[in-house]
């Protein structure tokens, strides 16, 4: 399949690129300004199918917005009809169509350009009146208020709010984008018209504002967003794409001594935490027991021994751990225990616990197993 996509080195097109890429029978024809005309005019005569995806939205003279959205698309049309292709062609427009101002009225005339060309060359025309797209590779200061705020919070920038109870629409990219491949594949079975991204997210201004301010801080808590809401894994996703090269990483605190170290992670409020704890060769740690804490632990490098016993009981267990064969080893409640490195090499274990540790309330018991 043979697919023309306009406004090449836009956000969505960019995202909408790097999807079709991963399909190899789609051979993509791209057009941008740059575009030279007899090129543009060839992959309107071979084009299966069309995104037009080209626009003008932050112009320097209104005057461009009906050069950039009704000219264009009739250019557009226009090529199309001289090769006699009747090719499907998606379309996106904006909810700012329905109001009055110069970009809305540029872009209603646009789809009132393909809509004659629809009907008069019995193709197909699909119409996206889309809200305020975020997603990776959004430009900020330019796209979407949520690239600003992401890369400003990311860079410690402080931003602007003139309104925080402003009601934004929001769809993620990749709904977009799947809704549109989806389109694709399936346009002989759809009727022309107009289409709607699902889900559409509406929320306040401040308080995306804030959520994405907490995705910052949560590298100092070690913490994690709740991912059980769309909206905000989403918005976290996006949020990591803005971070500046130099800063992908971060430290964590290694509490050490002679026996080794022991870093907390990652901190959650409803699944506990992961913590990292690193035993020299010979090191016996642990000798406690729990009521009602319990803990996984996965010795990912080196190998040594995890011993239990229950308190009421003289009977020890014993498991043999190695970082050359993965095994997770559950803690019970009532067990006392300890792991000791039986190796030549720094022995590194994962460990999960069922909360977060709070030094007032440890439920930790000094007892030999």
């Amino acid at each position: 399949m043979k697919v023309l996509i306009t406004g090449s080195n836009g956000f969505i097109a960019q995202n909408l690129m790097a999807e079709l890429q991963q399909h190899p029978d789609c051979e993509l024809f791209l057009f941008n300004r740059n575009t030279p005309e007899d090129l543009f005019d060839q992959y309107c005569r071979d084009a299966d199918f069309v995104f037009h995806l080209a626009g003008v939205n932050r112009p320097l003279h209104t005057s461009e917005f009906e050069a950039g959205n009704k000219g264009l698309t009739e250019e557009l049309v226009t090529r199309l009809e001289k090769h006699h292709n009747q090719c499907p062609v998606v379309y996106s427009s904006s909810i700012q169509a329905e109001q009055k101002n110069p970009y809305g009225l540029s872009k209603q005339k646009g789809e009132e350009v393909l809509q004659v060309h629809a009907a008069l060359q019995q193709s197909k025309v699909f119409i996206y009146r889309l809200p305020n797209v975020f997603g990776k590779w959004s430009r900020p200061d330019y796209n979407s208020v949520v690239a600003t705020f992401c890369y400003r919070i990311s860079r410690g920038q402080s931003i602007t709010l003139h309104d925080p109870s402003t009601t934004l629409m929001l769809v993620y990219i990749d709904d977009v984008v799947k809704s549109f491949v989806h389109l694709m594949r399936h346009h002989l079975s759809v009727e022309s018209g107009y289409r709607e991204i699902v889900p559409v997210y509406h929320t306040e201004l401040g308080r995306i504002a804030e959520t994405i301010d907490s995705f910052r801080k949560c590298r100092e808590e070690l913490s994690l967003p709740d991912m059980s809401k769309e909206l905000i894994k989403k918005l976290y996703s996006t949020y990591l794409s803005y971070l500046p090269t130099d800063n992908f990483s971060y430290s964590l605190t290694m509490h050490r001594d002679h026996r080794g170290s022991f870093s907390e992670f990652l901190k959650t409020s409803e699944r506990g935490q992961v913590s990292v704890n690193i035993s020299k060769p010979g090191i016996v740690k642990g000798n406690h027991w729990h009521h009602s804490k319990n803990e996984k632990f996965l010795v990912v490098s080196g190998r040594g021994v995890i011993r239990f016993r229950h308190i009421l009981s003289k009977e020890v267990i014993e498991y043999f751990v190695s970082g050359d064969e993965l095994q997770v080893v559950d803690v019970p409640v009532g067990y006392t225990h300890n792991i000791e490195n039986l190796g030549s090499t720094d022995m590194v274990t994962l460990i999960w616990v069922n909360e977060i540790f709070i030094p007032e309330v440890p439920d930790t018991y000094y007892l030999e197993v």
